[in-house]
């Protein structure tokens, strides 16, 4: 019996173009073809991955960089932010493959939710690797960060492969660094800085962002804007504003629906007021008149009585 043969990254041509970014150059396994064709295979569906006991600060920042990441790309339709799912040349090996914390992949033609529901990124599927991962240091995965994973990561062509530890290195061989890919399987370490003030820096040629260790927090700094993106602080801030805005809001509503109730029984108390009086009015008018009738009656009846006076003398 003939063994099917095993599909690997390196049956897909990848190339890298000058931001670091991977593209597809062509496809023996037929993923670019059916891109082009305008047909894509769906997904295999891995495992749910196991969870893992977090600490957690390593919680706080792996959900800093998923969630700053996500929010930043939200409005490209072509770019793929996602963490904690099976990275994985094939489909054939996916239980003893990494999951990294957070993975970026540029160029995308199927949206995030299709690798999220498939619990995996199988770069023979998806037709190239992702061009950003970043694992954050723990006390248990720490050390295999900056070795297996690093030549894992290194042997899937991953261009850019980063490693944040909150604990400024006792997790990790550093509080902050990144590797770019330069040859198949090479990486060669990204420069990283350590500013007077204490800020570790490193620039990712991929995202075009600074990545930067601030007292025990990952933040991400744009060049362009001269400022950190939105940071999850920032966005629980702007969200509880935002709660207690609405939360404002409905109580002017409702204060504002309480106010015209008030007007409109002042309106109606009015109104009957108003209709009282005109009552009260049509009964004095009725009652004049009745007693006018009364007067003019009696006249007649004196008139009368005079008459039959006269008469009898």
């Amino acid at each position: 019996m003939t063994t099917p043969k095993t599909p690997t990254a390196a049956a897909t041509a990848i190339t890298i173009d000058a931001n670091g970014k991977t593209a597809v150059a062509d496809s023996p396994n037929g993923v670019a073809l059916d891109v082009a064709a305008g047909k894509l295979p769906p997904l295999t569906e891995a495992p749910d991955p196991p969870r893992m006991a977090r600490m957690p600060i390593q919680t706080d920042n792996f959900n800093l960089a998923y969630t700053i990441l996500g929010n930043y790309y939200h409005s490209r339709p072509d770019v793929a932010v996602t963490g904690e799912c099976y990275l994985c040349d094939d489909k054939y090996n996916i239980p003893s493959n990494l999951k990294p914390d957070c993975l970026v992949a540029f160029g995308m033609t199927r949206p995030k939710r299709e690798i999220v529901a498939a619990n995996a990124y199988i770069i023979s599927e998806i037709g190239k690797p992702p061009d950003f991962v970043l694992e954050v240091g723990s006390l248990s995965t720490g050390r295999r960060d900056y070795t297996i994973k690093r030549d894992v990561y290194a042997a899937q062509q991953v261009p850019e492969y980063w490693r944040f530890d909150h604990s400024g290195g006792d997790f990790h061989d550093a509080a902050l660094a990144g590797d770019r890919l330069v040859a198949p399987g090479v990486y060669q370490p990204i420069p990283v800085t350590e500013r007077p003030d204490g800020v570790i820096w490193g620039y990712s040629a991929v995202l075009e962002l600074e990545l930067h260790w601030v007292d025990g927090r990952l933040r991400f700094w744009n060049r362009d804007t001269r400022d950190y993106l939105y940071d999850l602080p920032e966005m629980e801030a702007d969200r509880d504003a935002e709660a207690a805005g609405r939360r404002a809001a409905e109580a002017a509503r409702r204060a504002e629906a309480a106010a015209r109730r008030v007007a409109e029984a002042a309106r109606r108390v009015a109104e009957a007021a108003h209709l009282a009086t005109a009552d009260q009015l049509e009964a004095a008018i009725i009652d004049r008149d009745a007693n006018a009738a009364r007067a003019d009656a009696a006249e007649l009846r004196i008139q009368q009585l005079q008459a039959q006076l006269a008469q009898q003398q």
